[in-house]
């Protein structure tokens, strides 16, 4: 429900209480049947009590209840009615100058009827009211917002002189600290040197213990045209040597089917190299003699 000026005022000067008895019926009437007028009151008087709890008792002096006790006083004396003028009475007639002579019947004058005006002064006492309580609301607007403004600087410099549901709440910001994770720890390195009756190496095989994962790369042996390198892994503990794929022609060649062997395997195995077809052996098994053999060594031990 939309509510006028007036309304919103009276809300006010009945949480500061400064209305006469018929006012205070009037609001008290409002707020009984009507929910939402009684909350406005109820929030003016929430916003004037905060400022309520934040100015102390003041004592007021001796002097002010004796001028409070002369007004009433001055206030009670009666004064006397202002008396009405009397009405103008008529001129006597000339005295006859010659013998006494029949004087005409003279007419009454009408009774001068005195009238007492009364000016209808309602709007201007309507008027003035609005315009005294418009000034009270304006000027308790500016209290606040004055009492507002102290609240706020009383709290950013000194929280600890306001009451306990006054004071600012401690604002508690969380920081996530990420630690980076540690670097992994190096893993062993092995490397097995593949060549011929202890000649120049053709290949060197490196092999990552942590993933099982080797690099055959090519040193000295060129494969004949029509043919391919394919390196063969040969254990005691398997009935056959495994293939691990063809040598590429590049200089570097990345595999990582170790990982379907255990460590013990990769370990003390010997790796071996033969000349196959191009593409490698078609029946899994090597098709030659092995021309270059080697074991790995560690080089690089682990952490």
């Amino acid at each position: 429900m939309a509510y006028s000026e007036d309304h919103i005022a009276l809300a006010a000067e009945y949480a500061l209480g400064t209305l006469d008895a018929d006012e205070r019926a009037q609001v008290e009437t409002m707020m009984a049947v009507d929910a939402e007028y009684s909350a406005i009151v109820h929030a003016w008087e929430y916003r004037l009590g905060t400022l309520n709890q934040m100015v102390g008792s003041v004592e007021p002096r001796p002097i002010v209840w004796e001028n409070i006790k002369a007004a009433i006083g001055h206030s009670t004396q009666v004064q006397a009615p202002l008396a009405l003028p009397e009405a103008p009475q008529p001129a006597p007639p000339p005295e006859p100058a010659a013998e006494p002579v029949e004087a005409p019947a003279v007419a009454e004058a009408p009774p001068v009827v005195a009238y007492n005006t009364i000016a209808d002064n309602s709007n201007v006492i309507q008027l003035t009211g609005r315009a005294k309580r418009w000034r009270n609301v304006a000027s308790f607007a500016t209290a606040i917002a004055a009492a507002l403004i102290a609240m706020l600087a009383v709290q950013v410099y000194r929280p600890e002189l306001l009451p306990e549901a006054l004071r600012p709440k401690p604002r508690i910001q969380t920081v996530e600290v990420k630690t980076p994770a540690p670097p992994p720890a190096p893993s062993a390195q092995y490397v097995a040197l593949l060549q011929r009756d202890g000649g120049s190496p053709a290949f060197i095989l490196t092999v990552d213990a942590a993933t099982k994962n080797f690099t055959v790369r090519k040193v000295g042996a060129d494969a004949e045209p029509g043919k391919s390198f394919e390196l063969w892994l040969i254990s005691d503990k398997l009935p056959q040597p495994r293939s691990l794929g063809v040598i590429g022609g590049s200089d570097f060649t990345a595999r990582p089917v170790l990982a379907d062997y255990d460590a013990s395997t990769i370990n003390t195995a010997t790796y071996a190299v033969t000349v196959e077809q191009v593409g490698g052996s078609p029946t899994g098994q090597p098709t030659s003699a092995p021309i270059y053999t080697g074991k790995l060594i560690e080089t690089v031990p682990a952490r």
